[in-house]
């Protein structure tokens, strides 16, 4: 018999040199699955080329983005339109505005379009969080004569139209012209356009959102108007809800909303230095109660936050450098969030 000082080769069990083949074919597999999955759902849904008008929101995240895109059939997956903006790192780069898309597009080809803020033509787009003036000019960029402009402003125009049955004889349509994209031809009038805004707002003001208000103590102009403060003050749905609260607790208590929107809206309406000092009948730092008029349009996100506050408490609010919304309950605690959250922007 021989002997040898060197140690025995370890065999491996066959089974498991078996099963370690089977797993890594698996995962192979698998991978080569996933990817081939993905790439399919980066092509177009279908040969279909006609157009589809798509408005992204001011503030749309990509989540609510690749769903709508999603609900509208114009890409395959959500998640690989999703997966593709993270990987191409232009999450941050996806413009707002009223776009016009076909099924026959691959999600390459609507995330470029995205980017590069190819909206679409032969449209007035009347973007959300915009005051009458600056929907105004939006007609005036699209084309429209002046004079016609001024004569489809004019609310007696309007006086039966379902939309505005709340809404003061002497007041503007400030507030009323939902934010969405109206085809425009040559032949079209501004009022056209205008009336088609207000079908639109009439549209989320349902017969239980309008319940809703009244059940605030508030009637359809009042919600309009608180609406417009909850749309300029913040973008996100979760904060708008408890916004939303906040303000009507304090209208409950006699105390003053103290909104930066409503005071920079008083003094940019007489050319003003935008201002929380600003003596205006806006200056909810200075009056309670609501402001006069709405002070911007609204969404139906802001509209249903007013029919639908957040079961929260607070009474305090500030918006962050990060963009964070903090809320508090008592002043202590909101001057602490100011001085921790809020250095830069509390400090304009």
């Amino acid at each position: 018999m021989r002997y040898t000082n060197q140690p025995r080769r370890r065999r491996w069990p066959k089974r498991l040199l078996i099963l370690l083949s089977v797993g890594l074919v698996l995962i192979v597999g698998a991978t080569v699955g996933v990817r081939y999955v993905y790439n399919k759902s980066l092509g177009p849904v279908n040969n279909d080329t006609r157009g589809h008008l798509v408005t992204i929101e001011q503030g749309a995240t990509v989540n609510s983005i690749a769903s709508l895109l999603q609900s509208q059939h114009l890409i395959r997956n959500a998640w690989a339109f999703r997966l593709y903006v993270s990987s191409k790192e232009v999450r941050n780069e996806l413009q707002a505005g009223s776009y016009e898309f076909a099924s026959s597009q691959s999600v390459p080809e609507i995330v470029s379009q995205l980017t590069r803020g190819k909206v679409a033509t032969d449209l007035v787009t009347i973007l959300p969080g915009l005051r009458l003036d600056q929907v105004r000019r939006r007609f005036e960029q699209a084309g429209f004569k002046d004079s016609d402009i001024t004569a489809a402003f004019d609310p007696s125009l309007y006086a039966d139209n379902p939309a505005l049955v709340d809404k003061p004889a002497n007041a503007s349509l400030e507030g009323y012209l939902y934010p969405e994209s109206y085809q425009k031809t040559g032949t079209t009038n501004p009022s056209t356009i205008v009336t088609a805004a207000l079908a639109q707002m009439n549209k989320r003001l349902t017969p239980d959102l309008r319940n809703a208000f009244a059940q605030h103590g508030l009637s359809t102009y009042q919600a309009v108007i608180l609406a417009s403060v909850v749309e300029m003050e913040v973008p996100k749905q979760t904060d708008r809800d408890q916004v939303a609260q906040v303000m009507l607790k304090r209208l409950s208590l006699g105390m003053p909303l103290q909104s930066d929107a409503t005071a920079t809206y008083g003094a940019v309406l007489v050319g003003a230095t935008p201002s929380n000092s600003y003596p205006s009948a806006y200056n909810t730092y200075l009056h309670t109660g609501l402001p006069p008029t709405p002070i911007s349009n609204v969404t139906a996100s802001s509209l249903q936050a007013v029919a639908n506050p957040a079961p929260t408490d607070w009474l305090y609010f500030v918006s962050g450098d990060d963009g964070t919304t903090h809320f508090a309950k008592t002043l202590a605690d909101q001057e602490a969030n100011i001085a921790q959250y809020c250095k830069r922007l509390c400090a304009q």
